[in-house]
């Protein structure tokens, strides 16, 4: 007897495993960067500020939400890499996306830097040692990793032209100053000798990679802005990330001068405080000039119809950097004026964070930040040429 065989059935596809963070893109850390700098940056603020009752409570708890929205995000990308790697993939081949890589790194650092500075309040000394430590360590791996792959991959995968150069090439060379600007919060706990010192000339070293790295990329964004007209829309947010190099390099030189006496023989640490004001004042002074440029073309682009991005978390943690900056200077030249530009500059940073957390939230809320990229729309205005 002949018994009919019944075919398979053919598999069907199966939809996308947590479909939600498909989308998910490195730029998400920027909330965590942007929520950090809030914290530190309110938590060394000069007085009158500094003397205002529960503030530095109010920075702790802000910083603790910095750690957990790290936690997250870090579970929700680890799920985004399991499930979409084809996403992946395609983001660190899209030179628009991939260095955004950079802000991994950074989120790292500025969630550690913000364990000593002020989340030692809640978890304790020797837990924000040990926390920083971690978090130090993997973010300058992470950080030197993407500011040597971004542009490797830039020039030898990616085909870019000159008119699409944007201020988020920096991002990339810029996560290496945050280390050095918050490694020199570890040597104090480091064995003295030896140890301290290679922590403290090792920032050094980021120091230097950094701002080499800035000074190449800098000059093709400004050439694209001259050359090319004002950025898309979305993108003009995007100019702040250039006061986050200047910041933090000024928040750098300061934090060599704060621990180098006792770490290095004396003339250098003397020097050390020397590099804090000849560098110092006048990279901040060209950032509080970039700063109105970039004020400017932001009014320029909400004029002409500029709505909320996730580029919108420019305006956090640059603007915080020059915050951190104008407080090493306050500290150093005694200057009032350093003070009230600290105090005027964090303001603005709680105004810009408040901002875009709210219409964040509403994005999540209502799907439309984690949706698949629109089509573009085809127009006159749609291309990166000069607009009105």
């Amino acid at each position: 007897m002949v018994t009919a065989v019944q075919p398979l059935p053919r598999a069907t596809a199966r939809p996308p495993r947590v479909p939600a963070v498909r989308h998910l893109g490195p730029n998400w850390y920027a909330t965590v960067m942007g929520t950090a700098i809030v914290a530190t940056a309110g938590a060394a603020l000069p007085a009158p500020l500094s003397g205002i009752p529960g503030l530095r409570t109010l920075c702790a708890a802000v910083w603790v939400f910095s750690f957990l929205l790290l936690a997250v995000l870090l579970c929700a990308r680890a799920l985004h890499w399991v499930h979409h790697r084809d996403q992946a993939r395609a983001h660190l081949l899209d030179p628009a996306v991939a260095p955004f890589y950079g802000c991994l790194a950074m989120a790292l650092l500025a969630v550690g830097g913000g364990a000593l500075t002020v989340g030692r309040d809640w978890i304790g000394t020797d837990a924000a040692v040990a926390l920083d430590a971690v978090l130090f360590t993997a973010g300058t791996v992470v950080g030197l990793a993407a500011a040597v792959a971004v542009p490797y991959l830039m020039a030898v995968r990616h085909r870019v032209e000159p008119h699409q150069a944007t201020p988020v090439w920096l991002l990339p060379v810029v996560a290496p100053m945050v280390s050095a600007a918050l490694g020199p919060l570890l040597v104090p706990y480091l064995p003295a000798g030896q140890a301290q010192e290679a922590l403290l000339l090792g920032c050094v070293g980021l120091f230097g990679v950094s701002l080499l790295g800035t000074l190449l990329m800098l000059p093709l964004v400004f050439g694209r802005l001259i050359s090319g007209g004002p950025l898309p829309l979305a993108l003009t947010p995007t100019l702040f990330l250039v006061l986050g190099p200047l910041g933090q390099s000024t928040t750098a030189v300061g934090h060599f001068a704060d621990v180098a006496p006792g770490v290095v023989p004396a003339p250098y640490s003397d020097g050390f405080g020397i590099l804090e004001v000849v560098y110092g004042v006048p990279v901040m002074g060209f950032a509080l000039l970039w700063l109105v440029f970039a004020a400017a073309c932001v009014v320029r682009a909400r004029r002409d119809g500029m709505r909320f991005a996730m580029t919108w978390w420019a305006f956090t943690f640059p603007v915080g950097t020059c915050v951190t900056g104008a407080e090493a200077l306050s500290r150093r030249t005694g200057l009032v004026a350093f003070e009230w530009l600290a105090i005027g500059l964090y303001v603005v940073l709680v105004v810009a964070w408040g901002t875009a957390a709210v219409c964040t939230a509403r994005g999540l809320v209502s799907g439309a930040l984690l949706a698949g990229p629109r089509p573009a729309r085809v127009g006159p205005r749609s291309a990166t040429g000069r607009t009105r």
